[in-house]
């Protein structure tokens, strides 16, 4: 038999690392972010639902992106998804790294896996069906 007081530890143990693991990852629903290798792993390895954007503050293209993404955002707020900006003018590994071909790309994982690739794309349309496909939400 164990201790009581020796299971209230390892259970509230559990439960301070369950707290920090979800921390780490960002809870339910995060706000667009800056991309990180670091950020970018430990969403890939909780499973999570990520939109690696290449953007550049200067794009037109990237605006238009941004608007339509926000309003996904606004009009899902249950969508677990994850925004990382990659800087296209700063972070030149991470362009080459996801093989983006321009500024204004997208990319979307779950997990390690790529579900969709978009260049340029503004249609809200084809947007939120990329998500909406990803996410298992219906429009």
């Amino acid at each position: 038999m164990y201790d009581v007081n020796f299971v209230r530890t390892v259970r509230v143990l559990g439960l301070m690392i369950a707290t920090v693991m979800l921390v780490a990852v960002g809870g339910a629903h995060a706000a667009t972010e800056a991309f990180t290798k670091e950020r970018f792993d430990a969403l890939q390895a909780a499973g999570a639902l990520v939109l690696v954007d290449v953007h550049a503050d200067w794009c037109p293209t990237c605006a238009k992106q941004q608007k339509v993404l926000d309003a996904y955002e606004t009009m899902r707020p249950e969508a677990d998804l994850y925004r990382l900006l990659v800087d296209f003018d700063e972070q030149k590994q991470w362009v080459k790294h996801f093989r983006a071909p321009r500024q204004s790309t997208l990319i979307l994982f779950r997990g390690s896996t790529q579900l969709w690739f978009g260049v340029a794309e503004t249609r809200e349309s084809k947007l939120f069906e990329a998500i909406d496909g990803a996410t298992g939400m219906a429009p």
